[in-house]
Protein backbone atom coordinates (compact mmCIF):
# COMPACT_ATOMS: atom_id res chain seq x y z
CA UNK A 1 0.00 0.00 0.00
CA UNK A 2 1.55 3.41 -0.73
CA UNK A 3 2.14 5.90 1.95
CA UNK A 4 0.05 8.91 0.69
CA UNK A 5 -3.21 9.11 -1.19
CA UNK A 6 -3.73 12.01 -3.35
CA UNK A 7 -6.22 13.45 -5.06
CA UNK A 8 -5.95 14.99 -8.26
CA UNK A 9 -8.44 17.27 -9.99
CA UNK A 10 -7.52 18.58 -13.42
CA UNK A 11 -10.70 20.50 -13.81
CA UNK A 12 -10.71 22.41 -16.80
CA UNK A 13 -8.93 23.46 -20.04
CA UNK A 14 -5.19 23.73 -19.57
CA UNK A 15 -5.95 22.54 -15.94
CA UNK A 16 -5.07 18.80 -17.49
CA UNK A 17 -1.81 19.99 -19.33
CA UNK A 18 -0.46 21.35 -16.05
CA UNK A 19 -1.49 18.25 -13.96
CA UNK A 20 0.46 16.05 -16.23
CA UNK A 21 3.26 17.73 -15.79
CA UNK A 22 3.26 17.85 -11.89
CA UNK A 23 2.69 13.89 -12.28
CA UNK A 24 5.92 13.44 -14.39
CA UNK A 25 7.55 15.35 -11.84
CA UNK A 26 6.10 13.29 -9.15
CA UNK A 27 6.99 10.28 -10.92
CA UNK A 28 10.58 10.93 -10.80
CA UNK A 29 10.72 12.17 -7.47
CA UNK A 30 9.47 8.49 -6.95
CA UNK A 31 6.96 9.55 -4.26
CA UNK A 32 5.18 6.72 -2.38
CA UNK A 33 1.69 7.82 -3.29
CA UNK A 34 -1.45 6.28 -5.19
CA UNK A 35 -3.42 9.51 -7.05
CA UNK A 36 -6.94 9.34 -7.55
CA UNK A 37 -8.74 11.60 -9.68
CA UNK A 38 -11.72 13.10 -9.16
CA UNK A 39 -14.61 14.76 -11.16
CA UNK A 40 -14.38 18.96 -10.68
CA UNK A 41 -15.12 21.84 -12.95
CA UNK A 42 -18.09 23.41 -15.58
CA UNK A 43 -19.24 20.11 -18.00
CA UNK A 44 -20.22 18.71 -14.72
CA UNK A 45 -21.86 21.96 -14.14
CA UNK A 46 -23.70 21.63 -17.62
CA UNK A 47 -24.15 17.83 -17.36
CA UNK A 48 -25.27 17.51 -13.46
CA UNK A 49 -26.32 21.25 -12.07
CA UNK A 50 -22.98 20.84 -9.74
CA UNK A 51 -19.13 21.57 -10.27
CA UNK A 52 -18.37 19.94 -7.36
CA UNK A 53 -20.13 16.74 -7.18
CA UNK A 54 -20.52 15.24 -3.75
CA UNK A 55 -18.65 12.05 -5.14
CA UNK A 56 -15.83 13.93 -5.57
CA UNK A 57 -16.35 15.61 -1.63
CA UNK A 58 -16.22 11.89 -0.55
CA UNK A 59 -13.27 10.82 -2.69
CA UNK A 60 -11.15 13.80 -1.24
CA UNK A 61 -12.49 12.89 2.47
CA UNK A 62 -10.67 9.37 1.87
CA UNK A 63 -7.33 11.27 0.77
CA UNK A 64 -3.99 12.69 2.14
CA UNK A 65 -3.28 15.89 -0.02
CA UNK A 66 -5.05 17.26 -3.02
CA UNK A 67 -3.39 18.53 -6.48
CA UNK A 68 -6.01 20.87 -8.48
CA UNK A 69 -5.59 21.82 -11.64
CA UNK A 70 -7.82 24.80 -13.01
CA UNK A 71 -11.46 25.79 -13.38
CA UNK A 72 -13.84 27.67 -15.86
CA UNK A 73 -15.53 30.26 -14.15
CA UNK A 74 -18.68 32.05 -15.79
CA UNK A 75 -20.89 35.13 -14.84
CA UNK A 76 -24.34 33.73 -13.62
CA UNK A 77 -26.32 34.35 -16.80
CA UNK A 78 -23.80 32.32 -18.84
CA UNK A 79 -23.80 29.95 -16.38
CA UNK A 80 -27.74 29.37 -16.85
CA UNK A 81 -27.70 29.40 -20.35
CA UNK A 82 -25.38 26.48 -20.89
CA UNK A 83 -26.78 24.15 -18.39
CA UNK A 84 -28.44 21.08 -19.51
CA UNK A 85 -32.05 22.18 -20.58
CA UNK A 86 -33.47 19.55 -18.60
CA UNK A 87 -31.86 21.04 -15.57
CA UNK A 88 -33.20 24.35 -16.00
CA UNK A 89 -35.95 25.79 -13.81
CA UNK A 90 -35.00 23.36 -11.24
CA UNK A 91 -32.86 25.88 -8.68
CA UNK A 92 -29.98 24.98 -9.76
CA UNK A 93 -26.99 27.71 -8.96
CA UNK A 94 -24.13 27.66 -9.90
CA UNK A 95 -21.04 28.34 -7.45
CA UNK A 96 -17.40 28.49 -7.43
CA UNK A 97 -16.37 24.88 -6.59
CA UNK A 98 -13.04 26.23 -5.48
CA UNK A 99 -14.55 28.61 -3.26
CA UNK A 100 -17.01 25.32 -1.99
CA UNK A 101 -13.83 23.09 -1.29
CA UNK A 102 -12.29 25.65 0.87
CA UNK A 103 -15.31 26.08 3.02
CA UNK A 104 -16.42 22.64 3.37
CA UNK A 105 -12.77 21.40 4.43
CA UNK A 106 -12.53 24.56 6.38
CA UNK A 107 -9.30 25.61 4.14
CA UNK A 108 -9.11 29.06 6.11
CA UNK A 109 -5.04 29.65 4.96
CA UNK A 110 -4.89 30.65 1.36
CA UNK A 111 -0.95 30.26 1.27
CA UNK A 112 0.85 32.70 -1.56
CA UNK A 113 4.76 32.55 -1.80
CA UNK A 114 5.79 35.44 -4.39
CA UNK A 115 9.60 34.40 -4.44
CA UNK A 116 11.57 36.06 -7.82
CA UNK A 117 13.85 32.89 -8.95
CA UNK A 118 17.19 34.47 -10.94
CA UNK A 119 16.94 34.29 -14.73
CA UNK A 120 12.91 35.23 -15.16
CA UNK A 121 13.01 37.58 -17.56
CA UNK A 122 9.49 38.73 -15.90
CA UNK A 123 10.66 39.40 -12.59
CA UNK A 124 10.15 42.92 -12.02
CA UNK A 125 13.39 42.62 -9.20
CA UNK A 126 15.43 39.79 -8.88
CA UNK A 127 15.27 39.91 -4.91
CA UNK A 128 11.31 39.37 -4.08
CA UNK A 129 10.53 37.04 -1.71
CA UNK A 130 7.22 37.77 -0.37
CA UNK A 131 4.67 35.10 1.44
CA UNK A 132 1.25 36.11 1.56
CA UNK A 133 -1.53 34.83 4.78
CA UNK A 134 -4.73 35.46 3.18
CA UNK A 135 -8.09 34.65 5.28
CA UNK A 136 -9.75 31.98 3.39
CA UNK A 137 -13.46 31.34 4.65
CA UNK A 138 -15.21 34.72 5.59
CA UNK A 139 -14.85 38.59 4.57
CA UNK A 140 -16.24 39.85 1.55
CA UNK A 141 -16.28 36.40 -0.04
CA UNK A 142 -18.48 34.67 2.29
CA UNK A 143 -20.81 34.63 0.25
CA UNK A 144 -24.15 36.28 2.41
CA UNK A 145 -25.31 38.80 -0.49
CA UNK A 146 -29.11 39.90 -1.61
CA UNK A 147 -30.72 40.92 -4.41
CA UNK A 148 -33.03 42.30 -4.87
CA UNK A 149 -32.73 43.40 -0.93
CA UNK A 150 -35.19 41.76 1.34
CA UNK A 151 -37.75 44.12 3.05
CA UNK A 152 -36.99 42.62 6.21
CA UNK A 153 -33.01 43.04 5.79
CA UNK A 154 -34.09 46.75 5.09
CA UNK A 155 -35.67 47.05 8.24
CA UNK A 156 -33.29 45.61 10.17
CA UNK A 157 -30.38 47.92 8.73
CA UNK A 158 -32.51 51.15 9.02
CA UNK A 159 -31.16 50.96 12.31
CA UNK A 160 -27.89 52.11 11.57
CA UNK A 161 -28.47 56.50 10.51
CA UNK A 162 -26.11 55.80 7.42
CA UNK A 163 -28.88 53.45 6.03
CA UNK A 164 -31.64 56.32 5.86
CA UNK A 165 -30.68 57.91 2.32
CA UNK A 166 -31.79 54.46 1.03
CA UNK A 167 -34.94 53.44 2.88
CA UNK A 168 -37.36 54.86 0.07
CA UNK A 169 -35.06 53.16 -2.95
CA UNK A 170 -37.05 50.22 -4.90
CA UNK A 171 -35.90 46.99 -3.37
CA UNK A 172 -34.47 46.14 -6.81
CA UNK A 173 -32.52 48.86 -7.04
CA UNK A 174 -30.67 47.76 -4.51
CA UNK A 175 -28.05 44.91 -3.82
CA UNK A 176 -26.16 44.38 -0.77
CA UNK A 177 -22.84 41.76 -0.05
CA UNK A 178 -21.83 41.79 3.44
CA UNK A 179 -18.04 41.64 5.29
CA UNK A 180 -18.59 39.03 7.73
CA UNK A 181 -15.06 38.75 10.29
CA UNK A 182 -15.54 36.12 13.34
CA UNK A 183 -12.55 36.57 16.12
CA UNK A 184 -11.80 33.08 15.34
CA UNK A 185 -10.59 33.47 11.81
CA UNK A 186 -8.87 36.45 12.33
CA UNK A 187 -7.19 35.19 15.03
CA UNK A 188 -5.80 31.86 13.10
CA UNK A 189 -4.87 33.47 9.89
CA UNK A 190 -2.82 35.90 11.73
CA UNK A 191 -1.66 33.66 14.14
CA UNK A 192 -0.70 31.03 10.92
CA UNK A 193 1.68 34.27 9.85
CA UNK A 194 3.21 34.98 12.70
CA UNK A 195 4.13 30.96 13.38
CA UNK A 196 5.64 30.39 9.88
CA UNK A 197 7.44 33.81 10.53
CA UNK A 198 9.13 32.34 13.53
CA UNK A 199 9.33 28.55 12.04
CA UNK A 200 11.22 29.64 8.91
CA UNK A 201 13.21 32.96 10.88
CA UNK A 202 11.32 35.79 7.94
CA UNK A 203 11.69 38.70 8.63
CA UNK A 204 8.86 40.68 9.63
CA UNK A 205 4.75 40.35 9.57
CA UNK A 206 2.49 43.10 7.73
CA UNK A 207 -0.88 43.26 8.27
CA UNK A 208 -3.04 44.59 5.37
CA UNK A 209 -6.23 46.52 6.09
CA UNK A 210 -8.42 49.45 5.47
CA UNK A 211 -9.30 50.57 9.52
CA UNK A 212 -9.61 54.10 8.79
CA UNK A 213 -12.52 53.41 6.29
CA UNK A 214 -14.02 49.93 7.25
CA UNK A 215 -13.94 50.22 11.26
CA UNK A 216 -15.88 47.76 12.35
CA UNK A 217 -14.33 45.02 10.23
CA UNK A 218 -10.76 46.53 9.46
CA UNK A 219 -10.28 47.66 13.51
CA UNK A 220 -11.77 44.12 14.22
CA UNK A 221 -8.73 42.61 12.91
CA UNK A 222 -5.73 45.07 13.29
CA UNK A 223 -7.33 44.80 17.40
CA UNK A 224 -6.40 40.94 16.95
CA UNK A 225 -3.27 41.07 15.14
CA UNK A 226 -1.93 43.79 17.66
CA UNK A 227 -2.14 41.56 20.96
CA UNK A 228 -0.71 38.87 18.76
CA UNK A 229 2.28 40.72 17.99
CA UNK A 230 2.94 41.14 21.62
CA UNK A 231 3.53 37.36 21.89
CA UNK A 232 5.90 37.31 19.35
CA UNK A 233 8.60 40.16 20.02
CA UNK A 234 11.21 39.03 18.01
CA UNK A 235 9.26 39.73 15.26
CA UNK A 236 8.76 42.81 13.60
CA UNK A 237 4.83 44.06 13.27
CA UNK A 238 3.71 46.77 10.96
CA UNK A 239 0.33 48.22 9.59
CA UNK A 240 -0.52 49.37 6.26
CA UNK A 241 -3.48 50.10 4.25
CA UNK A 242 -4.22 48.16 1.19
CA UNK A 243 -4.22 50.87 -1.08
CA UNK A 244 -0.76 52.36 0.04
CA UNK A 245 0.35 48.55 0.20
CA UNK A 246 -0.48 48.10 -3.37
CA UNK A 247 1.94 51.19 -4.17
CA UNK A 248 5.08 50.22 -1.51
CA UNK A 249 4.84 46.43 -3.45
CA UNK A 250 5.41 48.36 -7.07
CA UNK A 251 7.99 50.83 -5.47
CA UNK A 252 9.77 48.48 -2.47
CA UNK A 253 8.50 45.35 -3.22
CA UNK A 254 11.78 44.27 -1.09
CA UNK A 255 11.05 45.97 2.13
CA UNK A 256 8.02 43.63 2.73
CA UNK A 257 8.56 39.89 4.06
CA UNK A 258 5.05 38.38 5.56
CA UNK A 259 1.75 39.84 4.23
CA UNK A 260 -1.36 38.93 6.36
CA UNK A 261 -5.24 39.41 5.33
CA UNK A 262 -8.76 39.53 4.83
CA UNK A 263 -10.04 37.62 2.06
CA UNK A 264 -10.65 40.14 -0.70
CA UNK A 265 -7.54 42.25 0.31
CA UNK A 266 -5.58 39.32 -0.03
CA UNK A 267 -6.84 38.16 -3.06
CA UNK A 268 -6.12 41.32 -4.79
CA UNK A 269 -2.30 41.66 -3.01
CA UNK A 270 -1.37 38.11 -4.04
CA UNK A 271 -2.37 38.64 -7.67
CA UNK A 272 -0.36 42.05 -7.25
CA UNK A 273 2.75 40.40 -5.91
CA UNK A 274 2.53 37.13 -8.54
CA UNK A 275 2.95 40.12 -11.14
CA UNK A 276 6.02 40.93 -9.38
CA UNK A 277 7.89 37.33 -10.02
CA UNK A 278 6.27 36.51 -12.84
CA UNK A 279 2.70 36.57 -13.51
CA UNK A 280 0.54 33.83 -13.19
CA UNK A 281 2.68 31.01 -15.04
CA UNK A 282 4.75 31.54 -11.71
CA UNK A 283 1.95 31.53 -8.68
CA UNK A 284 1.29 29.00 -6.78
CA UNK A 285 -1.30 28.58 -3.87
CA UNK A 286 -2.30 26.57 -0.56
CA UNK A 287 -5.83 26.29 0.58
CA UNK A 288 -4.73 24.93 3.92
CA UNK A 289 -6.67 23.91 6.81
CA UNK A 290 -5.92 21.70 9.93
CA UNK A 291 -6.43 18.62 8.90
CA UNK A 292 -6.63 18.66 5.03
CA UNK A 293 -4.85 20.60 2.13
CA UNK A 294 -5.37 21.80 -1.46
CA UNK A 295 -2.88 22.87 -3.60
CA UNK A 296 -3.20 24.75 -7.31
CA UNK A 297 -1.66 27.30 -9.34
CA UNK A 298 -3.68 30.29 -9.69
CA UNK A 299 -4.10 30.77 -13.52
CA UNK A 300 -7.39 30.32 -15.44
CA UNK A 301 -8.38 27.34 -17.43
CA UNK A 302 -7.41 29.05 -20.66
CA UNK A 303 -10.09 27.10 -22.73
CA UNK A 304 -8.40 28.63 -26.33
CA UNK A 305 -5.26 26.86 -25.17
CA UNK A 306 -6.40 23.33 -23.91
CA UNK A 307 -4.77 20.62 -24.93
CA UNK A 308 -2.07 23.03 -26.77
CA UNK A 309 0.81 21.96 -24.19
CA UNK A 310 1.02 25.83 -24.04
CA UNK A 311 1.16 27.12 -20.63
CA UNK A 312 4.03 27.36 -18.54
CA UNK A 313 3.18 25.17 -15.68
CA UNK A 314 5.71 26.23 -13.16
CA UNK A 315 2.87 27.59 -10.95
CA UNK A 316 1.64 23.95 -10.95
CA UNK A 317 5.00 22.46 -10.32
CA UNK A 318 5.49 24.97 -7.39
CA UNK A 319 2.01 24.22 -5.98
CA UNK A 320 3.19 20.55 -5.63
CA UNK A 321 6.60 21.28 -4.33
CA UNK A 322 4.30 23.73 -1.41
CA UNK A 323 2.11 20.08 -1.25
CA UNK A 324 5.21 18.23 -0.41
CA UNK A 325 6.40 20.41 2.21
CA UNK A 326 2.97 19.87 4.06
CA UNK A 327 3.23 15.88 3.68
CA UNK A 328 6.93 16.35 4.95
CA UNK A 329 8.19 15.42 2.27
CA UNK A 330 10.64 18.31 2.71
CA UNK A 331 13.67 16.35 0.83
CA UNK A 332 11.82 16.12 -2.31
CA UNK A 333 10.29 19.40 -2.13
CA UNK A 334 13.68 21.09 -1.60
CA UNK A 335 14.90 19.22 -5.00
CA UNK A 336 12.12 19.92 -6.84
CA UNK A 337 12.84 23.73 -5.90
CA UNK A 338 16.20 23.28 -7.06
CA UNK A 339 14.85 21.99 -10.40
CA UNK A 340 12.87 24.65 -11.12
CA UNK A 341 15.44 27.72 -10.66
CA UNK A 342 17.98 25.48 -11.76
CA UNK A 343 15.95 25.30 -15.17
CA UNK A 344 14.84 29.09 -14.97
CA UNK A 345 18.37 30.29 -14.48
CA UNK A 346 19.85 28.12 -17.61
CA UNK A 347 16.76 30.20 -19.57
CA UNK A 348 16.67 27.65 -22.58
CA UNK A 349 13.06 26.27 -22.03
CA UNK A 350 11.01 29.28 -21.55
CA UNK A 351 6.94 29.25 -22.69
CA UNK A 352 5.44 31.82 -24.35
CA UNK A 353 4.67 34.25 -21.70
CA UNK A 354 8.30 34.12 -21.03
CA UNK A 355 8.80 35.12 -24.82
CA UNK A 356 10.05 31.10 -25.70
CA UNK A 357 7.92 28.51 -27.69
CA UNK A 358 8.54 26.05 -25.29
CA UNK A 359 5.60 23.39 -24.34
CA UNK A 360 4.41 22.59 -20.95
CA UNK A 361 5.73 19.31 -21.26
CA UNK A 362 9.08 20.40 -22.23
CA UNK A 363 9.29 22.32 -18.61
CA UNK A 364 8.37 19.56 -17.09
CA UNK A 365 11.30 17.53 -18.82
CA UNK A 366 13.68 20.24 -17.77
CA UNK A 367 12.97 20.10 -14.15
CA UNK A 368 13.30 16.55 -14.16
CA UNK A 369 17.03 16.72 -16.17
CA UNK A 370 17.91 19.09 -13.13
CA UNK A 371 16.70 16.31 -10.68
Amino acid sequence: MAKYRIATLPGDGVGHDVMEAALMVLDRLELDAEYVKGDIGWKFWCKEGNPLPERTIQMLKETDSCLFGAITSKPKEDADKELNPELKGKGYSYYSPIVRLRQEFDLYTNLRPCKAYPGNPLNYRDDIDLVIFRENTEGMYAGVEFHPLPEEVRKSLLRHPKMKKFENLPLEDISLSTRIMTRKACHRIVKRAFDYAQEKKRGSVTIVEKPNVLRETGGFILDIARKLAKQYPDIPFREANVDAMAMWLVKNPQDYDILVAENLFGDIISDLSAQLVGGLGFACSGNIGDHYAVFEPTHGSAPKYTGMYKVNPTAMLLATKMMLEWLGEEEKAKRLEEGIAGGIKEGKIRTYDMGGNSTTLDVAHAVIEKL
